[in-house]
């Protein structure tokens, strides 16, 4: 299949919108323009005021030893969700060698050849599945550094026949495996806040899952470009796996209000998790959905995620979301309004992915 390499990738006046059409036609993502050699990047990726040296290399998100007593673990969870918003979670019950191997098959399937991998490529998701470079490409200022597959495993299942053989069974046996891991963590995150462990299970938490898994290749310059932009998530949970490359970065503000970025160091067998926009609303402002992004890839090797966005099942007009009334009171009055989750994603698909823009659409 013949490649992007006419996109200009100089910083001249090309028409942005013919480019990115250009780039999006070729089907072979980020990963085709890496395979055909090019030594600078499209001007389309390009991303203005960009900021990378404002990192900590001193401070690192909470580790949670799952083992420990379960009021040990609700007290971390809850102390992490109030002041990082991130944590690792360590000897969770899933074994080293699931968590490889999963990554390993969706590397697979990213390093097969482009005329094989074009075929599956497609930006909407009809059948719960889509294969594409950046979601948001149409939208957002500058594209990043990344092609992704994106599953809807819940809570109706996707069209297995549409994800790629190579690694259709490892994601699909994936999202079982990490789904009861995430019912355990809701629960506890509940017992944090003071309100019934199966609260965010019976709204339906744990039944509208998107799986969203990230192949950042080498950028040749990665001080021009993001791996993924500055962003929080849409969702109440997420529950996210790495390889061992690294370069997601979580935005933190010391005591002087100076913000700045800490690298979330790669543990081997360690599931990431972080708060999402939802249940910061849900929480009345307890925990906090912060704002997160990671870097171009600077590596040889490409760096695999593999994230699964948590949010509620019932999604019909009469579904309503927002601070749970259990932790509303004359002392902390609500913060935020009640919302359909169609409001909702239809808020955040209307928007590039970027900062805290969304939960900002619904504070009262």
């Amino acid at each position: 299949m013949p490649m992007a390499t006419t996109i200009e990738t100089g910083p001249s006046s090309v028409d942005r919108a013919a480019a990115l059409k250009e780039f999006d036609e070729t089907k072979a993502g980020v990963k085709g323009l890496v395979d055909s050699g090019i030594t600078s990047i499209p001007s389309i990726f390009h991303h203005p005021n960009l900021h990378i040296t404002s990192t900590t290399s001193h401070l690192s998100i909470p580790t949670i030893d799952f083992s420990l007593p379960r009021p040990i673990v609700v007290d971390l969870i809850r102390s992490a969700s109030i002041n990082w918003g991130f944590f690792q979670l360590i000897n969770h019950g899933i074994p080293l060698s699931t968590i490889q191997t999963t990554i390993s098959t969706f590397r697979s399937f990213n390093e097969l050849p482009t005329n094989v991998r074009c075929k599956h490529y497609k930006r909407g998701m009809e059948g719960g599945f889509s294969y594409s470079s950046n979601v948001d490409l149409y939208k957002s200022v500058a594209a990043s550094w990344r092609d992704t597959i994106q599953i809807m495993t819940g809570p109706a299942r996707p069209d297995l026949n549409l994800i790629p053989e190579v690694c259709r069974m490892e994601l699909v046996a994936w999202d079982e495996r990490a789904k009861e891991v995430a019912r355990e963590l809701m629960g506890m995150m509940c017992e944090g806040l003071g309100v019934g462990v199966g609260r965010m299970e019976e709204m339906t938490c744990l039944e509208g899952r998107l799986m969203a898994c990230h192949y950042y290749p080498p950028c040749p310059e990665p001080d021009q470009t993001m791996g993924t932009a500055v962003h929080t998530d849409p969702c109440a949970l997420t529950l996210l796996v790495e390889d061992q490359v690294g370069g997601l970065q979580v935005k933190q503000e010391g005591e002087d209000g100076e913000e700045f970025w800490v690298d979330v160091k790669p543990v081997p067998g360690a599931l990431v998790i972080n708060v999402g926009d939802l249940l910061q609303i849900m929480s009345n402002d307890t925990y906090k959905s912060v704002e997160h992004r990671v870097r171009a890839n600077s590596e040889q090797d490409a760096r695999v995620s593999i994230a699964i966005f948590y949010n509620p099942g019932k999604r019909g007009e009469l579904d309503l979301y927002g601070p749970l009334p259990e932790l509303i009171s004359s002392e902390k009055p609500a913060v935020y309004r009640n919302f359909t989750m169609r409001e909702f994603m239809g808020t955040f698909f209307g928007k590039e992915l970027r900062s805290k823009s969304l939960v900002e659409c619904f504070k009262l």
